[in-house]
């Protein structure tokens, strides 16, 4: 059920952040049409004209959105901001073997921190997105809750953003579900109302991963070998690849290997090897129970004392996985799946629920299965590997 907005009072000024897209659009007029007084704000985070970042073009389309709506825009820049705070951290943790998503990072530096700011130095009494999540509140905390469209749901992208700043947020979208939100845009006249989704990384857009990393981090070619060893081939870099990645490994038709396909099953920085296995539900590509660090709780009388029974999602799209969470001293957390999960992937962020209500979650730090071999249980799989192939 559609969790309704606040009663605008005395003409409650929001402030609309514009993408260019049909979601911000049709949340700017759902709002105005509830009675708030509507501005629009377009943030550019990335300035890098190379054919792939869409800035210009979404601007033109956010200017004339807010032409159509009758509402002020806004621009502003938050690149150097981007850079220092989300971008350096991304390569940061590529160059160590990790897989971060920076637009966790992004929501909450950025989105619902530097520019809610800035928002509210523009007199904004609430700021708006068009983020498919939805917000109840009540007691001295507000909650975190999926969205009503469950294909969209972006409430693992918005878990870190602190409780004061969702405080201040609306997400007009949340009760709905997409092809209605292109039925209104398409009813009101707006341009945008087809627009396709984007789906590249936040502020950075859609082009060649590889590629792109590759110019902006030094990367080493090293073997890709099997857990037994053997060497098959050489690969990139680390930082190019992973867990449960299956193409772009160029090591198929192997004499004395079954023709399957391969898959990263895990990488081991100490050595500079990508090791890989050919079935996606190998051992190596499973995991029974994780680590957690930096862990932010949206409400912090919701982290127990020793473990909760919950939910987690340990990337965006993934169906809620059973779980105990406890609290494995100082600001890390052990998390025991219900059943293994494949490709639980270390800098990744996981993400806990009760039922429809986000907690909160944290970065995955180390994966381990305890079905394998005695002598490894609770090894992490890095470890294990440096010791056999050292």
């Amino acid at each position: 059920m559609q969790k309704p907005l606040p009663n605008p009072q005395s003409k409650d000024r929001v402030i609309v952040g514009m993408s260019g897209g049909v979601d911000s659009a049709v949340s700017a007029l759902l709002l105005r049409d509830a009675g708030y007084s509507v501005q629009a704000l377009f943030m550019s985070n990335w300035e890098d004209d190379d054919g792939y970042c869409t800035t210009a073009a979404d601007f033109q389309d956010a200017r004339r959105v807010s032409d159509i709506l009758g509402v002020p825009l806004h621009r502003v820049s938050f690149a150097g901001e981007y850079r220092d705070r989300v971008f350096s951290h991304f390569l940061s943790e590529y160059a160590a073997g990790r897989t971060p998503n920076p637009d966790v990072l992004c929501n909450r530096e950025i989105k619902f921190g530097i520019c809610l700011e800035y928002m509210q130095r523009l007199g904004a009494d609430w700021i708006a997105t068009g983020h498919y999540a939805q917000i109840r509140r009540s007691g001295s905390h507000p909650e975190l809750l999926k969205a009503a469209d469950t294909a969209k749901d972006q409430s693992y992208f918005l878990h870190a953003v602190p409780a004061g700043a969702l405080s201040k947020t609306l997400f007009p979208l949340g009760g709905m579900h997409k092809p209605k939100v292109r039925e209104i845009a398409h009813a009101a006249g707006l341009p945008v109302f087809d627009k396709r989704d984007s789906t590249g990384i936040c502020f950075i857009g859609e082009r060649p991963f590889q590629d792109f990393l590759s110019r902006h981090l030094h990367t080493t070619p090293g073997p890709i070998e099997t857990p037994e060893g053997r060497v098959l081939g050489e690969h990139r870099g680390l930082a190019l690849y992973t867990l449960g990645q299956r193409s772009g490994l160029k090591v198929g038709g192997r004499a004395g290997a079954a023709a399957a396909p391969w898959y990263v099953a895990d990488k081991i920085v100490a050595r500079n090897a990508l090791v890989v296995v050919q079935d996606q539900y190998h051992p190596l590509l499973l995991s029974d129970e994780f680590s957690v660090e930096q862990m932010h709780w949206i409400n912090p009388a919701d982290a127990p004392a020793h473990s909760i029974e919950c939910g987690v999602k340990t990337r965006y799209r993934q169906s809620d996985l059973g779980c105990s969470l406890r609290s494995g001293g100082a600001a890390h957390w052990r998390v025991t799946l219900d059943r293994p999960a494949r490709a639980v992937t270390p800098g990744q962020y996981a993400v806990f629920y009760q039922g429809e209500r986000c907690l909160g979650g944290g970065i995955i730090a180390q994966r381990f299965n305890s079905e394998l071999a005695p002598e490894a249980r609770g090894i992490p799989y890095n470890s294990l590997f440096s010791v056999e192939g050292s």
